[in-house]
């Protein structure tokens, strides 16, 4: 049986954090993608996780951040699916600087979903927080604001991309 990514682009934004070395970890074991893209502007974390990864072929690191729209979507051409990561995520640094949480949780979002559209790509994966359930805090409130961005963008005319939000907690 061909598994899901089998063949298959994946575009992994926020890749070089704990989930991003997990899903590429499993999408490795248990398919033959034909390219995984990791999407962060952590070149330190890429060097780290290149060498956890032997230097696997199938694995291409990209400098990049979800506030740049151009770079995003130059660097998502021919992607099959994209897992959008990239976040602010620490509540106490969030709470301490709020804007910087809506560049990047916020409008780094619309501009995975932009991307995502104007690439073709045929779904995207947001992982949320459980933390925007009832937010009681920034992060929560930025994390809720990104799962209304992408479930509003499966009504966008014309566009065939499908996307899906996941909430992970702890």
């Amino acid at each position: 049986m061909k598994s899901f990514f089998s063949g298959k682009t994946v575009f992994i934004t926020g890749g070089t954090g704990t989930w991003g070395q997990e899903f590429t970890r499993q999408i490795l074991r248990t398919s033959k993608p034909k390219e995984i893209r990791i999407y962060s502007r952590n070149e330190y974390q890429q060097t780290l996780m290149r060498r956890r990864f032997d230097g696997n072929k199938r694995l291409s690191f990209i400098i990049g951040d979800v506030r740049d729209r151009e770079r995003l979507t130059g660097t998502m051409r021919g992607v099959d699916y994209v897992i959008h990561l990239a976040a602010l995520k620490h509540v106490p640094v969030v709470e301490e600087h709020p804007s910087e949480a809506v560049a990047t949780n916020v409008i780094g979002t619309q501009n995975v979903i932009d991307a995502a559209i104007h690439n073709g790509a045929k779904k995207v994966l947001f992982v949320s927080s459980d933390k925007a359930v009832d937010p009681l805090n920034f992060y929560g409130v930025t994390k809720l604001a990104g799962e209304k961005l992408i479930i509003a963008a499966n009504d966008i005319p014309g566009a065939k991309t499908r996307f899906v939000c996941y909430r992970g907690g702890n």
